[in-house]
């Protein structure tokens, strides 16, 4: 393994912090870091609807319709490159670090936005507010998995991703305010969008400041002194919170400690070590970032360009849209840690493929108005919401710690480039083809879906209520392990593990 060497430990930290009952503290953790998803539901929305007053004479910057859709293409961009070097920012230096840093590229962003009078200086603060959102999506999640207690862990990393139709509600609300000319000129009130959303973002920045380093990370890289600083103070908080008597743990893991982890290693345990997790983690963002991208991100030229909606009229259907996204998270998010993921996951994606078949013939032999085709939209995404969320929930628990936000900087990457780039050009194709060629592209967004989730129930992990050193050993444990015989099943116990996968198995870790 590449990185320098700085010793082996025993430690508890990770039985602890899974053992901790609900308290203040872990609202601290869910306000800090989850609020970001908010922030870009709000920026996609607003973009959005922004797009056909900045092509207007008058409105203070000179773009096109087309330099528009480059701009989008930037964003994306930004949001698939900044995934991955602050993903691998964030196993490399510490989740804190890379939370505070990528809130911080964000806000700063997302200011210059404003300021924008010509395409090329927007394309580069579309850019690096995409790289800003793109980091977080690595360094958040990874600190929140790290941070909650594994009996929840799925619910709560559901609702916080969710939270991202929040954004998009309040987004949509929003623009219809902003762009009335009545109440602001032409040149202000686009500008007054971008600026409102650095001032929420600044508000979580000051909240953020407060959210710990993850102990798991700190235990790893040879900060096992602060770690267990750290989580007592954690305990102490918690206790009083709760008025509970923490009980002791029994279980403890052994690393050898290291200073980094090399990109080779990174990339090898997720190909070499763990294939069959790769391919489906590639299955889940493919599947959801098609459909999202082509299908929801499009509703609009749907509804104004064949249904006749008017320009002004369309945003109000994004409400409803956004709140059946949220609700399915919110409401399904508990059984993803009582039914099990692997089974959750694949009814969230085959249901809404099967949703989406359904909408597609209704859609084609003319049977829904605006109002119903949103009512089935609503409920595709009710089912697909749950599963997209949980798809970033599945790459951040089946690898291993010190991959674990490369892991999610990579999937997000793959599946954002591949859905955010070819699916909105795709299904603006089909938009000016008429009915029948929407209908046949919503067949297409079925079946990748509906493969997804057959994928799911086929190499599915199940992690419900587990460790996540029980799901994927870290890396350095498994080094501490090859000096003894291998045979702990990772349960304190020895002799065979129950439900164990090749590539569980092959992690070799010892669990005391």
């Amino acid at each position: 393994m590449s990185g320098v060497e700085t010793g082996k430990i025993t430690t508890d930290i990770p039985a602890r912090m899974d053992r901790l009952p609900w308290s203040r503290w872990h609202w601290l953790v869910v306000i800090g870091l989850g609020t970001v998803w908010i922030l870009d539901g709000l920026e996609v929305t607003i973009v959005g609807a922004l797009g056909a007053r900045l092509t207007e004479k008058g409105s203070g910057i000179s773009i096109t319709e087309s330099q528009i859709g480059v701009a989008a293409g930037v964003y994306v961009a930004g949001a698939c490159l900044g995934a991955l070097f602050f993903g691998y920012l964030a196993d490399r230096l510490g989740r804190k670090k890379l939370f505070l840093i990528t809130l911080a590229v964000y806000l700063v962003a997302t200011v210059a936005t404003a300021f924008s009078m010509n395409p090329m200086y927007f394309y580069v603060c579309r850019f690096f507010t995409g790289a800003g959102i793109g980091g977080e999506y690595a360094a958040i999640n990874s600190a929140i998995d790290e941070l909650i207690p594994a009996r929840v862990r799925g619910r709560v990393d559901l609702i916080i991703n969710g939270s991202f139709w929040l954004g998009t509600a309040f987004g949509a609300v929003l623009s219809v305010v902003l762009l009335n000319k009545s109440l602001f000129p032409m040149d202000l009130g686009w500008r007054l969008a971008f600026g409102l959303g650095a001032v929420l973002s600044l508000v979580i920045l000051l909240v953020r400041r407060h959210v710990p380093e993850s102990p798991r990370w700190m235990f790893i890289h040879g900060r096992e002194e602060q770690a267990e600083e750290l989580v007592q103070d954690i305990e102490e908080q918690v206790e009083d919170d709760t008025d509970e008597r923490l009980e002791t743990v029994d279980e403890t893991i052994t690393v050898r400690q290291r200073t980094s982890i090399g990109f080779g290693t990174i990339a090898k345990t997720m190909v070499t070590m763990y294939p069959k997790r790769s391919v489906l983690g590639l299955s889940l963002f493919i599947g959801q970032a098609f459909l999202y991208n082509a299908v929801f991100f499009t509703y609009a030229l749907v509804l104004t360009k064949i249904l006749k909606v008017s320009d002004s009229t369309a945003p109000w259907f994004l409400i409803p849209l956004a709140f059946g996204n949220f609700l399915g998270p919110l409401l399904l998010g508990k059984f993803f840690d009582t039914v099990g993921r692997r089974v959750m996951i694949t009814l969230s994606y085959v249901g809404s493929g099967l949703l989406l078949v359904l909408t597609g013939v209704l859609f084609n032999n003319g049977s829904l108005s605006a109002t119903t085709l949103t009512a089935m939209w609503c409920l595709v995404f009710f089912f697909a919401s749950a599963g997209a969320s949980a798809a970033y929930l599945t790459v951040s628990e089946i690898f291993p710690m010190e991959t674990r936000a490369m892991a999610i900087a990579f999937f997000y990457a793959i599946g954002t480039g591949l859905g955010g780039i070819i699916g909105p050009i795709y299904f603006g194709k089909l938009i000016e083809s008429g009915r029948d060629a929407v209908a046949h592209g919503y067949f297409i967004g079925a079946a990748l879906m509906i493969a997804a989730g057959l994928v799911e129930l086929v190499l599915g992990v199940d992690a419900a209520q587990r460790s996540l050193e029980d799901i994927a050993a870290p890396l350095t444990a498994q080094d501490a392990d090859e000096e003894s015989d291998g045979q702990s099943d990772g349960r304190g116990h020895h002799g065979p593990g129950s439900q164990r996968s090749d590539e569980y198995a092959s992690s070799r870790r010892r669990y005391h």
